[in-house]
């Protein structure tokens, strides 16, 4: 711990403005296979449990639609479209899960026809399997096998 007295655990939520919401909750739901907490595809704000998380607080994935503000001055809204892509200020989401499913998670990808690539990270022995969203964001599906460390 450091001199502040506190030091961040885990990540608690990951929330993504949507134009499209009806697609991206099938996408994070039928293809990711997220569970819905609330919300769904008419639904301003739709969450997904990502994972346990820490101390009770359950690590989520938001979807906002753009235009909603449930906050108004703290979360501001857009009638345009969100940037995604190269214009965006978010790179990617990694969600994490054991190695031994990403086979599966291939398989699933061929399966329905959901576009991919592969990429290992071998200075700290990842496995990433990368697609992405209907509005563009990259998703990467992501695990650790000692196999993938570098032999350097």
């Amino acid at each position: 711990m450091s001199d502040r007295g506190f030091q961040p655990r885990a990540l608690g939520e990951i929330a993504i403005r949507c134009a499209d919401m009806g697609a991206m909750v099938r996408f994070y739901e039928e293809v990711i296979g997220l569970e819905r907490l609330t919300g769904d595809h008419n639904s301003a704000i739709t969450f997904f449990r990502i994972a346990e998380g820490f101390c009770g607080h359950t690590q989520v994935l938001a979807l906002f639609h753009h235009m909603t503000a449930p906050r108004p001055g703290l979360h501001p809204t857009n009638e345009g479209k969100p940037a995604t892509g190269g214009a965006s200020s978010l790179h990617h989401i990694a969600l994490s899960l054991p190695f031994d499913e990403q086979e599966a998670v291939m398989r699933w990808y061929d399966k329905i026809g959901q576009p991919y690539r592969v990429e290992q990270f071998g200075w700290i022995g990842w496995r990433g399997i990368f697609t992405e969203d209907p509005e563009g964001n990259t998703v990467e599906l992501v695990a650790y096998d000692r196999s993938m460390l570098s032999q350097a």
